[in-house]
């Protein structure tokens, strides 16, 4: 359930809840005395460990944190805090008697937003927190925002993607009745019907890929046959490919292509690469398929002899949406999607990805993963 946010005007009355942790009581009992008045809620904490122990119970909209405290300091507390994915997102400022740069530096760099100096003036002090609770709320509003937007549109691809699904196989079910082959329009009209929810089918499909890759899926890396993996990818496209009359030239060898990677993001990398390959390639030639062991790594070239690329293709190939200049050859769909899902998806293996092209001669796209270390 959405939490809803705390007001914060810019002047009058301010309400939130501040955790205020000293270990001299009396500064946090002036800190209380003046923030109480303008309606803030204040936790009290004496040190390091006791702020730690309010924070299990209570969850403030920002902390006060002096820096210089007895057995835990206020740098260890601030690295505590963001160690925790709970607290994470809780502003901290940090107050301070030492003026010294280098202290200010390294509270920032812990994860302090902000640093105020002893002995401090109260109207800066409440300026300051106002300013990074309404960027708290921000923050929150944003996130919250994006949190729907992903839900919704992940509620209409998936529904999206079974309706089309239905409707493609309903077209090449009707397509291949052999009532139809002496009825020319009705053909025709299945037959679009059948491309159609085809290709949008297509896109949802690249563009819920995207978006697992996007949000950066649970990567696994283990020992993985590169060889296996490919071959498994070729066998799904060899019928795209043969109704272009595509010839699919393959070197796999049985052994020696364990590498370090995860078994579906490579399947995704690989399907994306063989699809782009089929779309892109003209009637009639040749996509070739090869792995090559080398010592300290395996990598898979992936080649066609379509239109390949241009400068400024090479520029924005691995953009999402990116528009090139070369188009599919038999009227297949293409979101712009496939090159962008295969470089993140790289990325977050801790593979290496390139790609070797001029206009007119065609693309090799190789990717490379290190050995898989077995463990003995």
């Amino acid at each position: 359930m959405r939490k809803e946010p705390m007001t914060v005007p810019i002047s009058g009355a301010t309400t939130g809840c501040l955790l205020v942790v000293d270990d001299q009581e009396t500064n946090i009992q002036i800190i209380g005395a003046t923030l109480g008045k303008l309606g803030f809620e204040i936790i009290p904490a004496t040190s390091g460990a006791q702020a730690l122990g309010r924070l299990a119970n209570c969850h403030p909209d920002l902390i006060l944190l002096d820096l210089l405290m007895p057995d835990m300091d206020g740098f260890k507390v601030c690295e505590r805090i963001r160690e925790n994915p709970a607290w994470v997102g809780i502003p901290i400022i940090f107050l301070s008697s030492a003026d010294d740069k280098d202290l200010i530096v390294r509270a920032l760099e812990t994860g302090g937003v902000d640093y105020i100096t002893k002995p401090f003036n109260h109207a800066e002090l409440i300026s300051r927190i106002r300013t990074h609770l309404a960027l708290k709320i921000a923050r929150d509003d944003l996130k919250q925002l994006a949190e729907d937007k992903d839900e919704l549109l992940g509620i209409l691809t998936h529904d999206l993607k079974n309706h089309l699904g239905g409707m493609n196989m309903s077209a090449e079910l009707l397509r291949d009745r052999n009532g139809l082959q002496d009825d020319p329009k009705q053909r025709l009209l299945v037959e679009n019907i059948s491309n159609s929810s085809g290709q949008m089918l297509s896109f949802v499909n690249e563009f819920l890929a995207n978006s697992s890759a996007h949000h950066q899926m649970h990567i696994k890396l283990e020992p993985v046959s590169l060889a296996d993996a490919a071959s498994r990818a070729i066998r799904q496209f060899r019928e795209a490919a043969g109704r272009k009359n595509l010839s699919m030239q393959t070197s796999l060898p049985d052994e020696d292509s364990l590498v370090q990677a995860d078994s579906s993001a490579l399947s995704q990398v690989l399907e994306n690469l063989l699809s782009n390959a089929v779309k892109f390639s003209p009637l009639g030639k040749q996509i070739s398929v090869a792995i090559r062991p080398a010592k300290d790594y395996v990598e898979c070239l992936v080649r066609d002899q379509g239109a390949g690329f241009t400068v400024e293709d090479k520029s924005r190939m691995f953009r999402r949406y990116g528009r090139l200049s070369a188009r599919p050859t038999g009227g297949e769909s293409s979101a712009g999607l496939g090159l962008s899902i295969v470089k993140k998806l790289m990325d977050a293996m801790g593979g290496e990805l390139a790609c070797e092209s001029t206009a007119g001669n065609g693309a090799a796209f190789c990717i490379r993963f290190p050995r898989a270390v077995l463990q003995p």
